[in-house]
């Protein structure tokens, strides 16, 4: 079976040099999908972005996802004719989009697609990430049909969390690549 090409989908504001997103860039040639706005991101843009990486891609593609990068996984997969493509997503610390100060700062992305994903999935998320509670993560993961795990007190699970390049994490993603 080839090896899927791993899609990274970084959040709002994109993920630092110090995020284990870039880490993963930088050590496995893992690809970063680019957005034109990681300011203002506008919902069907991003997902017009996921859609072209995808379609050109040679093969199975792997989706890691930070932050309001698992939004956009659920908002691409409800409409995308491509997602046969998609081995399996990673999800890491998803943001709530629908809490009235993230709904404000970043619009058009609330409410969120809550249908099962047409692909296996893993959400790894913190039980004190400031930007969304553990049972709204849980809420997601359950609608999205995604396994569920508790990565403890680790925040947004970002270059704050002080993970370095996150082997534990490329773990997950290697064991789920695996299984699937």
């Amino acid at each position: 079976m080839t090896s899927p090409q791993i899609l990274l989908l970084p959040g709002w504001q994109n993920s630092d040099p110090d995020h284990w997103q870039s880490r993963w860039e930088a050590i496995y040639g893992d690809h970063r999908v680019e957005q034109h706005d990681w300011m203002r991101p506008l919902r069907g843009d991003w997902a017009a972005r996921l859609e072209e990486e995808v379609i050109a891609a040679p093969g199975p593609v792997a989706l890691v996802a930070h932050s309001l990068g698992c939004v956009l996984v659920a908002a691409w997969a409800a409409h995308s004719r491509h997602v046969g493509k998609v081995r399996a997503a990673l999800l890491v610390a998803p943001g709530d989009l629908e809490r009235d100060d993230l709904r404000q700062m970043i619009p058009g992305w609330s409410p969120i697609v809550r249908q099962p994903l047409p692909f296996p999935a893993l959400m790894i998320a913190a039980n004190n990430d400031p930007y969304c509670a553990a049972e709204r993560s849980r809420g997601m993961a359950g609608a999205w049909g995604a396994s569920y795990i508790d990565a403890g007190s680790r925040g947004h699970i970002n270059s704050e969390s002080g993970l370095g390049d996150w082997p534990e994490g490329r773990k997950l993603l290697t064991d789920l690549l695996k299984e699937h």
